[in-house]
């Protein structure tokens, strides 16, 4: 995922792309847990997609409020 991909959500849209993320790194890290995990660089993609979003989210929003 690109940031400019990113950048082009709307905060609702940010929201559900985060609670996606986060239950896939979930899933990733139990898979790794118990020995299944076959990609394990999804691991570093999908953690790095998660402060992606964050951080675009944080810049949103302090622009909205200056």
């Amino acid at each position: 995922m690109k940031a400019s991909d990113v950048r082009t959500k709307t905060a609702d849209q940010l929201n559900d792309e985060l609670a996606s993320l986060k239950k896939e790194q979930f899933n990733l890290r139990f898979q790794k847990a118990t020995g299944q995990l076959e990609k394990t660089a999804r691991v570093k993609i999908v953690r790095r997609d998660i402060a992606r979003i964050k951080t675009i989210a944080a810049e949103k929003a302090s622009a909205k409020k200056a």
